[in-house]
């Protein structure tokens, strides 16, 4: 077999090979082989008709398609390997020459990665938020505790807000109830804007027995996005009642015995989770500097799979789960269909430069995956989906997604060797030592994650295509 490589443009190349006919022998007698345990000829035992009368029968084009269908792939493989190229996606194909008992020459066109130059990166300097936890952000954090910690009790009065009323509802869209439109002893809370638009006016007012009619569109259900005629009857009005703020009641909402240790504790978690903010930060500009810096050009093929996979998320995972579609999500937003076309390609294009550049430094600074890194990371990503570590894992290994995880993991230490070389100044203009190595890895690897797609990563699900 000979092969030659045709460089098109950046992303992507022409394979020409050509192949001596003996070289499809072992393919020639697989044919022969497949179509003897298919057909039938009287006179012949199944799987023992001779070639001579299979081609006679049905034809030598027959086999010979069969035959290089069956070769083609080991062909490309070889040749692939053989220039050292590194593809993405599948190939295009064409047999231009097929001579029987002479040669077999075809073309290969496919998209490749492209040659990545990193440039120094030590000079790199951004700027993220100060990490300030003030009075009001801890009062804040003790009064929701507060609020989990209130009690109910039923009032002989019009509901007001802030109350807890027990409902019964029935939706109507076009003067039929829905099936699904009928709930009973539902409760609900003034104020809190969890259930319909307009329930809120329509209940205040009310005493236990009162009823009103409202018109509100349904979130979710089977007529979500519709304009329904809502009935509502309060069964019960209920008083919400918090605790006193006082050392009883640290004791009763958490393991401390006065207010003050309390508030002392709810200001350092303050601080924890700013702290971490201000490294998922430092990490996503540092990200953003490091890619100005690089030229990377983004295969035309590559980047319409990605975005056709974070529109295919986005529409049937994400807003599927929350009863939207697209026209209503893009509403709630306020934005055109233009501008969200613009938006998920700026993304696309963001998400498959990080990949490229960040594994050009994991192959640049040598860097590998422990299995300790690893499982942590694993840790994580069950905890985000909501699954035990163990369902999670099993989920990974059988989708064959472990060396998707690695790369996630590997991209995430490349991120964070840049930061390490980077100055990170708090809008203070106080140098940020982000020397928490545990902390920083995950930030970064959620920083590098961010900008991938949702459940497949692009050039992960380019390379599982190629290798399938």
């Amino acid at each position: 077999m000979k092969s030659a490589v045709e460089t098109l443009n950046p992303t992507r190349v022409r394979l020409t090979v050509e192949v001596p006919f003996e070289e499809l022998k072992d393919s020639l007698d697989a044919a022969y082989k497949k179509i003897n345990q298919q057909v039938t000829v009287k006179g012949f035992r199944k799987g023992k008709i001779p070639a001579r009368v299979i081609d006679q029968r049905f034809g030598r084009g027959a086999v010979l398609e069969e035959a290089v269908n069956d070769a083609l792939p080991k062909f490309y493989t070889d040749a692939v390997n053989e220039a050292e190229l590194n593809p993405l996606g599948q190939p295009e194909v064409d047999i231009t020459e097929l001579k029987d008992g002479e040669t077999l020459n075809f073309t290969a066109e496919v998209d490749v990665r492209p040659t990545v130059e990193i440039p120094d990166y030590s000079g790199i300097e951004v700027e993220v938020d100060a990490v300030e936890v003030t009075d009001e952000d801890v009062e804040k954090s003790v009064e929701q505790l507060r609020e989990r910690f209130a009690s109910t009790s039923p009032v002989e009065r019009a509901a007001e807000d802030g109350d807890v009323v027990t409902i019964d509802l029935q939706a109507k869209v076009d003067g039929e109830v829905l099936e699904d439109g009928v709930a009973d002893g539902v409760s609900y809370t003034i104020g809190s804007g969890e259930l319909l638009d307009g329930i809120d006016d329509a209940v205040k007012g009310l005493e236990a027995g009162g009823e009103a009619t409202f018109t509100s569109e349904l979130k979710g259900g089977s007529a979500a996005g519709k304009e329904a005629e809502v009935t509502v009857k309060v069964t019960q009005v209920a008083k919400r009642e918090l605790p006193e703020l006082d050392d009883d009641f640290a004791q009763l909402a958490s393991e401390f015995d006065t207010l003050e240790e309390l508030r002392a504790d709810s200001r350092k978690r303050l601080a924890n989770m700013k702290q971490y903010d201000q490294a998922t930060q430092a990490q996503e500009r540092v990200l953003d500097k490091l890619l100005e810096l690089v030229e990377v050009p983004v295969p035309e093929k590559l980047l319409e799979d990605e975005i056709n996979t974070r529109k295919h998320n986005l529409e049937h995972h994400q807003l599927g789960q929350m009863g939207l579609d697209l026209e209503k999500y893009l509403e709630i937003q306020g934005k055109t269909a233009e501008e969200f076309e613009t938006e998920t390609r700026e993304a696309a294009v963001k998400g498959i430069k990080t990949q490229f550049v960040l594994d050009e430094l994991v192959k640049q600074e040598k860097l590998n995956v422990s299995q300790e890194e690893l499982t942590e990371h694993l840790m994580r990503r069950a905890a985000s989906s909501g699954m035990s570590p163990d369902q999670f894992a099993q989920a990974v290994v059988e989708q064959g997604q472990v060396p998707l995880l690695v790369g996630e993991v590997a991209r995430g230490k490349a991120l964070a060797v840049v930061v390490e070389k980077a100055t990170v100044k708090d809008t203070n203009g106080e140098i940020v030592d982000l020397d928490d190595e545990e902390e920083e890895t995950e930030a970064a690897e959620a920083a590098a994650e961010s900008t991938e797609s949702g459940d497949e990563k692009a050039d992960d699900k380019a390379e599982e295509k190629t290798e399938g």
